[in-house]
């Protein structure tokens, strides 16, 4: 055991190192995790840990611990292949050699990043085990991470914060190794003193931690590589459906840099960052109502966004034709009212759908022409599918949902989905969903008593707590759910976090619904004043012009017989179908102005509460540390803080001699607080007689105060620093001789 014990204490320092290699190892992990199945992070997690305390613990013969290591690689990965039902073993297979190889088979390619994740922890634990090394190998990690972050879609700031404190504790402890290496002496001093070293490392560390926080924030001078890449292919407000713009109000970039602007995107599988408004137009629109242009749905949410982004694949579709009625999915309940709209594109954008009014029932012409090719519909999401060259110009009619609302409001769970079986796509949520989400749905909505009352508390809670942004604060982002991170950490955002939030909410109460995304109706044109008198009142304009900024995000949600129904949750913008009651006709709906943040919802404070995370226990921690830190000095330098206002009123520091006569000035206060006044005709000295005969308990100090006082002021003897420090140390007694007198 003391061999042992000798051999842990003999590495200390490769023990730290492997601490601050499995913190950068961490920060990788918690990158590819979204990429990665679960089994290959759970066994890459478990194998780094085991290989760690291997290392640590077990200071043996490297081909032994090497052995070890490989092994609960191994056997670690066997487990969570089984755990997460990647393998279920075979029965039927008689021999050891059958079974061995079907285990291996079904362990690839899991088994191989576990035992690569194990040699890039061991090749580095080897290598770094110097100043330069550690400062090279921290710069790389820096680096790759600020390139992800730079030219992906990635947010890797919390990251390289944490690569940045593991290469400060890494040199400390490298400092450290390299002290007891050249002063054996003086660390044998240190290792007396341990708390000592401890308490100056932290202080350090909390230093830097409250400076981060604290620096301010600056936006970049230069356009972010990756958005300036973007847009150098085109991309960066044209409206494209490249989805490299973002989509405004639905923007799909996670940054927030400048060169971000509005648009269209087709691609929603990292939603969030912010971005700047195009109001460049890029289609008119004439109807005799305006209503939002619909264009596509999603219904896989993965966390980060809306995965099912593959037009092919989303589902079946068929072939369809110019003038032909598109088959609809029926709602018995609904009525609908016809609506025609005549669509004009103003530049070369092209997109994968027509868009127009919900639902698309006829495509009436396509470039002036009743005919037209490359024209395919998908019922089950509503979608006019696009794969030739964009028209130009289209016309269609839509069916626009009418909805009973007072009837909807009493319908129960059982009405509404107990006779048919509901398509699990439109209940989907990630295995790992956060349950603090599920848990404010039903806090939200426990007034309500039917899916359609959940819905509109639900409505009205994102609508009325959380702030409408195009430029997000994502420094306050934590958790990798999208969703969470809005609802408990950023707290303000744009459509796409309204529209996610709402849909996933409704599931997580196994309420259909699913993600939709398209234009708001856009901006009414202006008629010139001599035609609008010519026209006169009643003459209605039924033009509209609709821009990058008017591209959004909402949700459908599913009332049985009474269809999937167009629901608003972001702030500003209003479809009036779930809200109003029967034969509304939809009001103008825009983009909103810059808001001040409301008052938060009191259904929310828990919430916040709740989302308190590692980071702000960090800060919490640093911050308590330099407090403590701070009260520490001054308690420490607390004797020559009394002189710092009689410094400065003098404009020099004061002599021992003066330190003594402000010592026994504030002790002789002390005591007339006390009853023992001294008359102004009096001396020190016939002062001190009078008191010594007054108070005996106090005699021996008050004679020993006045035998400093007295040769610090009349006799030629030098006086020092000490002299008057014992003054202060005589005055505390004569003050607890006073208290015990009483």
């Amino acid at each position: 055991m003391i061999r042992w014990w000798n051999g842990i204490k003999s590495s200390w320092h490769h023990s730290f190192g492997l601490l601050w290699l499995m913190v950068i190892a961490l920060q990788w992990v918690s990158y590819t995790e979204p990429f990665w199945l679960e089994e290959t992070t759970s066994a890459v997690l478990l194998t780094l840990a085991v290989a760690a305390v291997i290392e640590i613990l077990l200071p043996v013969k490297l081909i032994y611990r090497l052995l070890l290591e490989a092994a609960a690689a191994v056997y670690l990965t066997y487990r969570m292949v089984l755990h997460y039902g990647g393998y279920v073993p075979n029965p039927w297979l008689q021999t050891l050699r059958d079974r061995v190889q079907e285990m291996l088979s079904n362990m690839t390619p899991y088994i191989w990043f576990a035992l690569g994740a194990l040699v890039l922890l061991l090749l580095s634990s080897w290598w770094v085990t110097s100043k330069p090394r550690i400062l090279m190998f921290i710069g790389m990690n820096i680096a790759a991470f600020a390139a992800l972050d730079s030219f992906t879609t990635s947010i890797l700031w919390r990251e390289v914060a944490w690569t940045v404190f593991a290469g400060m504790g890494w040199l400390v402890t490298q400092h450290l190794r390299s002290f007891q290496l050249h002063y054996p002496r003086g660390w044998t001093y240190l290792l007396k003193y341990p708390l000592k070293v401890a308490v100056n490392v932290a202080i350090i560390f909390s230093l830097v931690i409250i400076t981060g926080v604290n620096m301010p924030e600056v936006r970049p001078t230069l356009t972010d590589p990756y958005t300036a890449w973007q847009e150098w292919k085109g991309g960066g407000g044209g409206g494209t459906a490249s989805g490299t713009s973002g989509v405004a109000d639905s923007g799909t970039s996670t940054t927030s840099s400048g060169g971000t602007t509005s648009g269209y995107s087709t691609d929603d599988n990292n939603l969030g960052g912010g971005f700047n408004f195009d109001y460049s137009p890029i289609m008119t629109v004439n109807s005799d109502m305006r209503t939002y242009m619909r264009g596509e749905t999603r219904s896989m949410y993965s966390g980060s966004g809306w995965i099912d982004d593959d037009t092919i694949k989303r589902g079946p579709f068929v072939g369809a034709q110019v003038g032909q009625l598109l088959e609809q999915k029926v709602a018995s309940k609904v009525e609908t009212r016809e609506l025609k709209i005549s669509v004009k594109l103003l530049g070369n954008n092209s997109y994968p759908v027509l868009f127009g009014g919900y639902s698309i029932s006829t495509v009436n012409s396509i470039n002036g022409e009743a005919a037209g090719s490359g024209l395919f519909w998908r019922s089950e999401g509503s979608e006019l599918l696009w794969n030739t060259a964009y028209p130009r110009e289209y016309v269609l009619t839509s069916q626009v949902p009418v909805v009973p609302v007072d009837e909807l409001n009493k319908m129960t769970y059982e009405q509404l989905y107990g006779r048919e079986e509901i398509d699990d796509q439109y209940l989907q949520l990630p295995q790992k969903f956060p349950e603090r989400v599920r848990a404010l749905a039903q806090e939200v909505t426990s007034q309500g008593k039917t899916p359609y009352e959940k819905i509109s508390l639900l409505q009205q809670y994102l609508q009325q707590t959380f702030p409408y942004t195009n430029q997000p604060d994502l420094s306050r982002r934590k958790s990798k759910d999208f969703v969470e991170s809005f609802l408990f950490e950023v707290m303000e955002g744009y459509c796409d976090y309204y529209s996610t939030a709402l849909v996933t909410m409704a599931r997580s109460l196994d309420i259909p619904a699913r993600w939709v995304k398209g234009y708001a109706p856009g901006e009414q044109a202006e008629l010139p004043d001599n035609i609008a008198m010519q026209q006169g009142a009643a003459m209605l304009n039924n033009n509209y012009t609709i821009t990058n900024a008017d591209a959004h995000s909402w949700a459908e949600v599913y009332f049985g017989e009474y269809g999937w129904i167009p629901v608003e949750a972001t702030p500003g913008f209003n479809t009036p179908l779930l809200t109003q009651s029967q034969e509304t006709t939809p009001e103008n709906a825009a983009v909103p102005e810059e808001e001040t943040k409301p008052e938060q919802a009191d259904v929310n404070k828990g919430t916040q509460e709740q989302g308190f995370h590692m980071g702000a226990w960090i800060v919490a921690a640093a911050s308590a540390v330099l407090l403590s830190w701070l009260g520490f000095l001054l308690w420490h330098y607390r004797m020559s803080l009394r002189f710092i206002l009689a410094r400065l009123r003098y404009g020099q520091p004061l002599s021992p001699v003066q330190k003594v006569e402000a010592e026994t000035a504030r002790w002789v206060r002390y005591a007339r607080r006390k009853g023992m006044l001294k008359e102004e005709h009096e001396t020190l000295r016939e002062s001190v007689d009078r008191w010594r005969q007054e108070r005996p308990a106090s005699a021996g100090n008050l004679s020993a105060l006045l035998e400093m006082f007295e040769r610090a002021k009349y006799s030629p003897e030098v006086v020092e620093d000490k002299d008057w420090r014992s003054v202060y140390t005589e005055a505390l007694r004569l003050r607890q001789s006073i208290k015990s007198g009483k």
